[in-house]
């Protein structure tokens, strides 16, 4: 298809290639264990229909392992200066809930049931009832112990320590629990953090939660609170989620990333990372890999890696 632009250039944002093997981003040594490449197309004119441009790449990130973004070169782009994260599944490789099913000795029954509500097929508020229900009487040291072993997304150190140098505010909208995303903050830095909150009892959960379930709507109404406290604009906003109760606080953002999610969640979002980790939202910002900081990972985090894609 055609939209009438002109490419005036094509610099390249990712490190060179390292011909002896693959390494971490900018340093030619070890860290990653797969290469990476990413170019920022500068384009001039007025696009016919921006719309079926987004169309027409997106069908092309659906069926290739190549993740297209569309973005107005404006003042935002690189004046963005608060992220805010969906936490299971996201900032972390596992959905906490299932791994505390997985104990209790009823994890297919909870993983049917969240498997339902990240498609969009049941109501989430619903859903978090059904699955805390089934959870009643655990003990609140298995808890801890899976809260230890958190399995921390590949990038997400990176991404939060170089966001964190140029002044970012960073937090975690989770439907989620509190009890992990303290875990969370207290290792990576977080200055924000709003989820659901566990209700004990002698020791054991309730099968309850206090307050306000943490739903969709919820997290795009504490995304609009936090950006005012912090007297930011909502384009200087970034949200990454990867499922359907994310999208509210996707489509509100300045810039929204759907993160290895369901296509239905990548369609609502502004752009969408499916072949590499966090810290690929660097580029999205038109951060290069040899401006980043490419600190040694920190073994305490568990970082794990991501697949190739998700298709």
């Amino acid at each position: 298809f055609k939209n009438n632009l002109n490419t005036d250039s094509t610099p390249r944002l990712s490190g060179r290639m390292s011909l002896r093997g693959n390494g971490a981003p900018g340093s030619g040594g070890g860290g990653y264990t797969k290469s990476r490449s990413a170019l920022q197309f500068e384009v001039s004119g007025k696009p016919r229909n921006v719309d079926q441009m987004r169309e027409e790449l997106f069908k092309v990130s659906l069926t290739q392992p190549v993740d297209i973004a569309i973005q107005e070169d404006d003042l935002f782009r690189r004046n963005r200066r608060l992220i805010l994260f969906d936490m299971d599944s996201t900032l972390i490789q596992c959905e906490v809930i299932d791994e505390l099913a997985k104990k209790a000795g009823v994890g297919e029954k909870v993983a049917e049931i969240t498997e339902s509500a990240m498609r969009g097929e049941l109501d989430f508020k619903e859903s978090f009832r059904r699955r805390m229900k089934l959870l009643k009487g655990m003990d609140e040291n298995v808890l801890q112990g899976i809260a230890e072993s958190l399995p921390v997304t590949e990038g997400a150190p990176r991404l939060i320590s170089n966001l964190k140098r140029l002044g970012y505010k960073v937090g975690i909208l989770s439907g989620g629990f509190t009890f992990f995303a303290r875990h969370l903050q207290k290792k990576l830095g977080i200055d924000y953090v709003h989820a659901n909150e566990l209700e004990f009892k002698d020791g054991k959960l309730t099968g309850e939660v206090t307050g306000e379930v943490v739903d969709g709507n919820k997290k795009a109404e504490l995304l609009q609170v936090i950006a005012k406290k912090e007297g930011l604009n909502l384009k200087q906003v970034i949200a990454v989620g990867d499922g359907a109760n994310d999208i509210p606080m996707l489509k509100l953002a300045g810039l929204g990333v759907a993160f290895h999610a369901k296509p239905k969640v990548k369609e609502q979002a502004k752009v969408g990372i499916s072949t590499l980790g966090l810290d690929g939202i660097l580029y999205l910002l038109g951060v290069r890999d040899r401006e980043a900081l490419n600190e040694p990972g920190d073994a305490s985090l568990n970082e794990v890696m991501l697949p190739t894609a998700k298709l």
